[in-house]
């Protein structure tokens, strides 16, 4: 039995370090490259090649995160974990896209018609 646990100790420890080692790189990766862009290095990516990479790199670093240290999908059924990320994820979703969408309506709506914003430019108004 504490061969067993020493084993299962073993096999998590190792599975820390692995998610330890990826973010690590990852993480490097994503600062050498924003540092080579602003620092005018020899190689270094354009702005549009730069900003999609860096979205990658945060998605496989969301992905290294969920896996190796909230150990969401190595779990048995039922897949409470799962289920709750989920519904985490749609409550984000619906919080920015709604917040987005309010403060684009509120832009549209209190931006003064054209024919305003002369009177506002001419001097003594």
């Amino acid at each position: 039995m504490e061969h067993y646990k020493k084993a299962q100790l073993k096999k998590h420890a190792i599975g820390y370090v692995i998610g330890f080692v990826l973010s690590l790189i990852i993480t490097l990766v994503a600062f050498w490259m924003v540092y080579a862009h602003t620092h005018g290095a020899q190689f270094s990516f354009p702005s549009n090649v730069l900003i999609p990479m860096l979205g990658i790199l945060a998605f496989s670093q969301f992905v290294v995160q969920l896996v190796y240290f909230l150990h969401l999908g190595t779990e048995q059924k039922p897949r409470w974990k799962l289920v709750v990320f989920w519904f985490m994820v749609i409550v984000v979703l619906i919080v920015v896209v709604g917040s987005l969408w309010i403060m684009q309506n509120l832009n549209y709506n209190m931006m003064p018609a054209p024919e305003n914003m002369n009177l506002q430019t001419q001097k003594g108004l």
